[in-house]
């Protein structure tokens, strides 16, 4: 963004206007040994173009993710965004847009909007996708409260091979809901306990399960939906570029389908904005939080676009809303559609099965070399879990100094895999990036 500096004579008059004297007064009711009163020691004045120089050669030893090596995943994954997605997403009629209330003058939000739906529908394999949501948390999060509010019963299973930060945001939303949430252990191949669920289905509303999970492993959503009977089975899918390959999961039965969109066509960004997805049947389609758009005609006949659906705190009565949730992701969602229109049906499977053959390779790469070994045997797309029987926080640091992040340590999350590290490959990591590891990883010890 461009700086636009405030005049002296702009400043004077805000300072007016709040009734102040100087700069000073505006950080006066902060306790006087928290303030910095030292002068900050800034370089003389230099002109314009010495103050760009000298920032750019500040910001050159910055690392910045593309001059590292990085297998890290977790639900944040690092694809390569063409730029034409940031120059159509950035025209002004896009980016300066609101949520379009109107729709005689919001006809090109809507219109993308429409196309970001009905691709993500053929995705997932549902009937239909909303307009987005916040994120992949916040979209399980909803789903579960979705779920529970069709089955009438306050009582919810979750695998905990979902994403952890997943887990407690649908802990936080259900919290003072008086909704039980239980968490579904996983087995020795990473798969989540169908022995469990089936023991506990009594008064129960459904099943959460990630798909892929959060160690990257392919469920048997198929089984799951066969153990659960007519109860409600929800899916999240943090990593949505692996539905190119592995069946979708609204063909599997799946009832209510979340995920994270992120991987479509959004940067890394710091952990966001990123964008939610959520999807379901027609049958419960005025059960689904968030908006939809729908395709219209106008009184000339004309193909036209309008909100068909949004059954939110503002749109009708209070009482009669299914969520509190304001507004879609728009501009994350519009750069999916735009990035999946690039992509096309053949590109989307052709990059889905890169990711899946490259991470493969570089799995083989590492359990190659002494002192690891693939934790789960299950199927896995671009993400698995390697364990080592080296110290985790020595073996971090030292391939950090090489300019390579070894996946995520997930003694983070679980004490019981301290001795693990989740591991993730895109079409990012190259041939010079998987020699740099193994050549790393060489005779490597404590």
């Amino acid at each position: 963004m461009n700086y636009v500096p405030h005049t002296k004579e702009d400043v004077e008059v805000m300072l007016k206007r709040l009734g102040l004297n100087n700069i000073e007064d505006l950080f006066s009711h902060l306790p006087s040994e928290v303030l910095n009163k030292d002068k900050i020691g800034l370089p003389d004045d230099l002109t314009e173009k010495d103050i760009v120089k000298e920032l750019h050669n500040i910001g050159v030893k910055n690392k910045d993710i593309l001059s590292l090596s990085s297998f890290l995943g977790a639900g944040a994954y690092f694809h390569f965004v063409p730029p034409v997605v940031d120059y159509l997403s950035g025209r002004g009629e896009f980016a300066t847009a609101y949520t379009p209330y109107q729709p005689e003058v919001s006809q090109g939000t809507l219109t993308a909007i429409f196309e970001y739906q009905t691709m993500l529908s053929y995705i997932f394999g549902v009937d239909v996708i909303n307009a987005s949501m916040y994120d992949g948390a916040s979209s399980l999060a909803e789903a579960v409260l979705m779920a529970t509010n069709i089955a009438r019963r306050d009582k919810f299973l979750i695998s905990s091979a979902i994403h952890p930060e997943y887990l407690q945001v649908v802990k936080t939303y259900t919290k003072n809901k008086g909704i039980e949430i239980v968490e579904v252990p996983f087995d020795e191949d990473g798969k989540t306990d169908i022995k469990f669920i089936k023991k506990h289905l009594l008064d129960v509303a459904g099943v959460a399960i990630g798909y892929p999970n959060f160690f990257g492993i392919i469920e048997d959503l198929d089984d799951i939906r066969e153990a659960i009977g007519d109860l409600l089975l929800v899916t999240s899918t943090s990593e949505p570029l692996s539905l190119g390959i592995i069946t979708p999961p609204g063909e599997l039965g799946a009832d209510i389908v979340t995920g994270e969109g992120m991987s479509f066509g959004n940067p890394l960004a710091f952990g966001g904005p990123y964008l939610g997805i959520f999807g379901t049947s027609k049958k419960y389609v005025r059960k689904m939080p968030g908006r939809l758009v729908g395709q219209t005609k106008d009184v000339k006949g004309n193909r036209g676009f309008v909100l068909t659906l949004s059954t939110r705190e503002q749109h009708i009565r209070r009482a009669k809303a299914t969520s509190n949730i304001c507004s879609n992701e728009g501009l994350c969602a519009l750069r999916a559609a735009i990035y999946l229109s690039l992509l096309g049906k053949e590109g989307f499977y052709e990059l889905s099965e890169y990711n899946l053959s490259l991470a493969h390779y570089v799995k083989d790469v590492i359990i190659a070399k002494d002192g690891f070994d693939l934790r789960f045997a299950s199927p896995f797309f671009n993400e698995f879990v390697i364990k080592t029987i080296y110290n985790p926080d020595k073996l971090y640091n030292y391939l950090l100094d090489k300019d390579i992040i070894f996946g995520l340590p997930l003694g983070r999350y679980r004490k019981d895999m301290k001795d693990s590290f989740l591991i993730n490959v895109t079409e990012m990591i190259n041939k010079r990036d998987i020699e740099k590891l193994e050549k790393a990883l060489e005779g490597y010890h404590d």
